[in-house]
This record gives structure tokens, C-alpha cells and sequence, in this order.
């Protein structure tokens, strides 16, 4: 668990402007860890965490696109039913809000990354990396609907 510092580049919805900015990403070798795209009827927002901030904050300076750095709480989870709901639910326990968040795909047993964005980073920090959390969180048991029994 780390605190990293995410990238929203701010689009416009056109045709070849995520090309774009994917090209220039690619040109300059960055490895992307996690992204996602939303959109509105005049732009959407990519929100990029990179493996090296620097070089992608590079990369991103020269295609000349409002630009903004966020902290974000980047979190290695267990790719399993339930390991978004144990972090959301130990977060909501401790009263931290998410403001949002969005996770990386894993190989099937493997592992995944969570990207939060909270109210309170430190305090988040402080609540996910506690012992008597990790304890918990493996005895744990997931609720199913019955529909899905």
C-alpha cells in the first residue's frame, strides 16, 4: 500500500485524442499500473497512475492538455470475490469517505490494485496497515443474496 500521484488529463471527445495521448505514453515508455475514463457530453477525464510519475508527468507536458496530480491510495489486493469489499468496509468502519476508486484487472488466484482516492490518506494508511486489521480481514466472511447461492 502506497500513496502515488495520479494524472487526470482532461480530453476532448473527439475522434483521435486518446490515441493521442496513448501514443505519447507509449513513445516515452511509461508503464501505466492502473487507468480509467469517464466521460461528459464535452470531455472526458483519463486518470492515469504510472509506474514512474516523473517520466509520465514528462510525457504528458508536452501534448499541451489541462492537466491535474492527485494522492491516491494504490492498494495490492487479492483477485477473489470480496477483497474490494473488505477495504471499502474496513474504510467505512474507520469513517473514511471514498471519494472514488477503480482497480486493475489480475490473473485469475493472482493479485489486483485498488486505486482510492479518501478524505483522509493518513488516516486511511494507518487503519488498512494495522495488524489487528489483517487478522480480521482473514476470518472474514463474504454475505451472498440468496439469488446467487
Amino acid at each position: 500500500m502506497k500513496v502515488v500521484p495520479q494524472f487526470s488529463v482532461f480530453l476532448i471527445n473527439k475522434p483521435g485524442v486518446l490515441a493521442q495521448v496513448s501514443r505519447q505514453i507509449a513513445t516515452t515508455r511509461v508503464n501505466i499500473l492502473a487507468m480509467t475514463m469517464t466521460d461528459s457530453s464535452e470531455h472526458g477525464v483519463l486518470r492515469l497512475v504510472a509506474e514512474d510519475p516523473e517520466r509520465l508527468r514528462t510525457a504528458l507536458a508536452t501534448l499541451n492538455l489541462p492537466t491535474t496530480e492527485t494522492d491516491v491510495l494504490v492498494i495490492d489486493m487479492p483477485n477473489r470475490p470480496g477483497a474490494l469489499a473488505d477495504v471499502c468496509g474496513r474504510l467505512a468502519e474507520g469513517h473514511i469517505n471514498i471519494s472514488y476508486a477503480y482497480c486493475t484487472t489480475g490473473a485469475s488466484g493472482g493479485k489486483t490494485k485498488g486505486v482510492f482516492k479518501v478524505a483522509d490518506t493518513k488516516k486511511a494508511m494507518k487503519l488498512l496497515g494495522s495488524k489487528n486489521d489483517r487478522r480480521r480481514k482473514t476470518n472474514a466472511k463474504i454475505h451472498r443474496p440468496m439469488a446467487i447461492r
